[in-house]
């Protein structure tokens, strides 16, 4: 097994990503390339196509800013119950191989783990329930409480004026390229990309500093 790329007695602190970090990305692809869209088809009475037209432009628009991981904005866009069609694929939830592991090996060394990401608090709570990871985290954080997604310097800002903790000293580890680099550009102390967050998906191409394909390759000694 290789040797983690992680200075482990430089890390206090552990950020962590859900989706495509802790979680398998799957569940989140399925839902947005092909469950909404179909739904969304079968409830405006029109063609899948044109369900992909009317939604792709606004996919697009969102990217990246808050309202992308937003499900009431996405309730009020599309006209659906955006929480209910999530629960229909609740089976897809589930945690990356390895995760767990990961999970459990940090929490013995004694450093606390957030879970920080850019999900909607509904979406946290189905995943978290679904399965059963809550109490690993000793804070669960997500960017609708500083009204910006991590991809922006403003919620890093937010989360340290609102949370204890050193930056230098803390690891931060995201499937995200924008977020990684805003992270890394903000002044958290390591900062890993993970490559591979669906696990019946591609490798994701990367060009950050460190990147590993999953948390397993990041567990301390």
């Amino acid at each position: 097994m290789k040797s983690s790329p992680i200075r482990w007695d430089s890390v206090d602190t552990v950020l962590l990503d859900m989706d495509g970090t802790v979680l398998d990305l799957h569940f989140d692809n399925e839902f947005w390339s092909r469950h909404l869209p179909q739904r969304y088809a079968e409830f405006h009475g029109v063609t899948r196509d044109e369900a992909d037209r009317r939604l792709a432009p606004v996919f697009a628009d969102n990217a990246g800013h808050l309202n992308w991981y937003c499900t009431d904005y996405w309730s009020r866009v599309t006209g659906l119950d955006v929480m209910a069609l999530k629960a229909e694929l609740a089976g897809l939830i589930g945690p990356l191989p390895g995760a767990r592991g990961f999970l459990d090996r940090v929490r013995a060394s004694g450093r606390p783990i957030w879970l920080v990401t850019n999900a909607h608090p509904a979406s946290v709570r189905l995943k978290l329930e679904r399965t059963g990871l809550r109490p690993r985290f000793e804070r669960v954080i997500s960017s609708h409480d500083f009204g910006h997604a991590k991809e922006a310097a403003g919620f890093w800002a937010g989360l340290r004026a609102r949370h204890d903790f050193d930056p230098a000293r803390a690891l931060f580890v995201d499937d995200s390229p924008a977020v990684v680099a805003a992270a890394a550009a903000w002044g958290i102390g390591q900062v890993v990309a993970l490559s591979h967050p669906d696990s019946r998906g591609c490798e994701r191409r990367h060009d950050h500093a460190v990147v590993a394909r999953r948390l397993a390759e990041l567990t301390p000694p």
